[in-house]
């Protein structure tokens, strides 16, 4: 294929993964569901299992394999501009003020670990099965405990305002402990890519080296670099974002060549970045990045989407299906509401912390791209798990809106207002939650 109908190819097909993932995700906001579902299911349509089965060889003439390396860049330099967001808008320092917080993502992270890798060394055999005969070692272990511990952020932030749950107590402890609890994983993804190298030990040694001086030189010399950048006086937002976008890129090169992907670097870039004195993020700065990553996204959930081929799918796997979506549940679900109620949360609010946790979407997608890039999950065990994020976050606003029904125990949509501890609605003292602190609002997290 010449390099013409190469560029025609991809352009067409740009076309129409926009346009229908677009109308995907509206259809999908107006069913009371994140657009990231519909956008998903796009992917999907588009696909080999649905498209794929179209006569006349449509899905080939649409997506040739001379264009799905450039498609691929696409969604991976996408992925770049929304980590490099997200970890601009990551505020640890959340947790030196709510004693809430700090229990419910300690025991959001650890306890869907446990059973994700749980479930693994109960079921050994069938795991090594769906995962198309691979090892069940450690690095698959750690990998599903990674998988079933992450919440998406910016999902959950949409569900959050579409819910009416802004400002409120468990919609404000359940965003900050799901950017904590990412925090925490992504390190730990880290490790299995690292701990999955092939070579010897001291290659591996040399690895973790050379990522350790990425990771100083990014805090003590490229941070520094940028405080003083930043300050200059009379700097405008169109010399601030060409900096950023330079620092985000190059740090994700510099992650993807020591063989883990480029999403580390760009979190790193993000949390290094200098904020306002006031400690929030610039929105001069992220607005743009996340206009481009926003508008390049569609391209990941295609290529999310055409990775899962229903067809090779069994009639045993349902079993583990059901499996791991019933871990993901339980951990998530059980571990935030137990843990909120632990910290004298009403059982209301509790349980809304725990069905909120269970948001996956689009980070459980890019754990589940990264997996399936460096070869520690097939495409019949990616499938499953990509069908696991879709169920648990299409069913957390229907699970909200439950909860919140009145008569079934506690204040409907009047839960607690952080910011004044009283009611914002109906039957507001009815939930309030002894000696429960008040926090402050979380940085909006970048759209889906």
């Amino acid at each position: 294929m010449s390099t013409d109908s190469v560029i025609t190819h991809v352009v067409a097909a740009l076309a129409v993964v926009i346009a229908l993932s677009h109308a995907a995700g509206t259809l999908a906001r107006r069913l009371g569901q994140p657009p990231v579902v519909g956008q998903l299911f796009a992917g999907i349509a588009l696909g080999p299992s649905l498209l794929g089965l179209l006569p006349g060889q449509v899905y080939e003439h649409l997506f040739p394999p001379q264009i799905q390396p450039v498609l691929t860049s696409l969604a991976q330099v996408a992925l770049v501009f929304f980590l490099f967001a997200v970890g601009y808008e990551l505020d640890l320092g959340m947790l030196r003020h709510q004693k809430a917080v700090t229990s419910v993502s300690l025991s959001g992270f650890a306890l869907p670990m446990l059973l994700g890798a749980g479930i693994v060394l109960l079921l050994p055999g069938s795991f090594s099965a769906v995962n198309d005969g691979r090892p069940v070692d450690a690095t698959f272990v750690l990998y599903m405990a990674v998988a079933l511990s992450i919440t998406a952020v910016p999902v959950l932030a949409s569900i959050i305002k579409d819910q009416g749950l802004s400002g409120t107590r468990p919609g404000t402890i359940a965003m900050a402990s799901a950017g904590v609890i990412d925090a925490l994983s992504w390190p730990v993804l880290a490790v299995v890519l690292v701990g999955d190298a092939h070579g010897s030990a001291r290659s591996w040694a040399v690895r973790i080296a050379l990522l350790l001086v990425h990771v100083l030189v990014m805090l003590l010399v490229v941070r520094p670099l940028l405080v003083w950048w930043t300050n200059r006086p009379g700097l405008s937002a169109a010399h601030r974002v060409p900096v950023a976008v330079t620092v985000a890129l190059a740090s994700a090169w510099a992650t993807n060549a020591l063989g883990l992907h480029v999403i580390f670097g760009a979190l790193l870039a993000g949390v290094v970045m200098p904020r306002l004195p006031d400690g929030s993020p610039d929105e001069r700065l992220l607005r743009p990045l996340q206009d481009i990553g926003g508008l390049l996204l569609p391209m990941f959930f295609a290529i999310s989407g055409m990775a899962v081929v229903l067809d090779g799918l069994h009639a045993s796997d349902l079993l583990i299906l059901a499996v791991i979506v019933l871990a993901a549940v339980v951990g998530k679900v059980g571990a935030g509401a137990l843990s909120a109620r632990g910290a004298r949360q009403p059982w209301r609010d509790s349980l809304l912390i725990g069905v909120l946790l269970n948001t996956r979407g689009l980070t459980e997608l890019i754990v589940l791209n990264v997996g399936l890039q460096a070869g520690v999950i097939g495409p019949r065990l990616y499938a499953l798990l990509v069908v696991m994020a879709l169920l648990t976050t299409a069913a957390t606003g229907p699970l909200i809106r439950l909860l919140r029904r009145p008569g079934t125990g506690a204040e409907p949509p009047g839960i607690r207002d952080v910011r004044t501890g009283a009611g914002t609605g109906a039957g507001a003292g009815a939930g309030a939650g002894a000696g429960a602190e008040p926090v402050s609002d979380p940085a909006p997290a970048p759209a889906p």
